[in-house]
């Protein structure tokens, strides 16, 4: 996985490429997206860029999430509540895939060597080669059936 600085300094080559000019407000996204180890939406991004530019303007967000979009560092995840998140994007073959908790929303990737490849078995069993998938697992986390909130929004675990 690419690390921070690695992810901005892909970010300023791309806007290069595209003849963009790399901006305070930009970079300060990028550099709040980068940091962000969650599922962001962009009202989410917007309110956390603003606490360190309030110049930003929530046009300028959206541009520039839609700009890590198009030059493959963010991923965009619409899950079964209809709001559109993102994630840094991975890098390599690493996937993941999502469990959510229906009442509080939280988000745990997770990922599994023996579900990969039950699911290229499958796959081929049935004539098809794998291009891509995803799963997502909808349920009630611990914490909401125990009545204790969750700690955050988003997590992640790899067996």
């Amino acid at each position: 996985m690419l690390s921070r600085a690695e992810r901005f300094s892909a970010f300023r080559r791309a806007l290069k490429e595209k003849s963009l000019k790399s901006t305070a407000q930009r970079d300060d996204i990028a550099n709040v997206f980068f940091a962000s180890h969650r599922h962001i939406s962009i009202d989410d991004l917007y309110r956390e860029v603003r606490k360190i530019n309030p110049r930003v303007g929530y046009a300028t967000v959206y541009r520039t999430i839609k700009l890590l979009k198009e030059c493959g560092l963010a991923d965009e995840q619409h899950f079964a509540d209809g709001q559109t998140r993102y994630e840094n994007a991975e890098t390599g073959e690493h996937h993941h895939d999502h469990v959510i908790c229906d009442r509080c929303g939280r988000i745990v990737e997770f990922s599994d060597d023996g579900l990969e490849r039950l699911q290229e078995d499958i796959a081929t069993r049935l004539g098809f080669v794998l291009a891509r998938h995803r799963l997502e697992l909808y349920g009630i986390c611990r914490e909401c059936r125990e009545g204790v909130r969750p700690s955050t929004s988003s997590a992640r675990v790899a067996h």
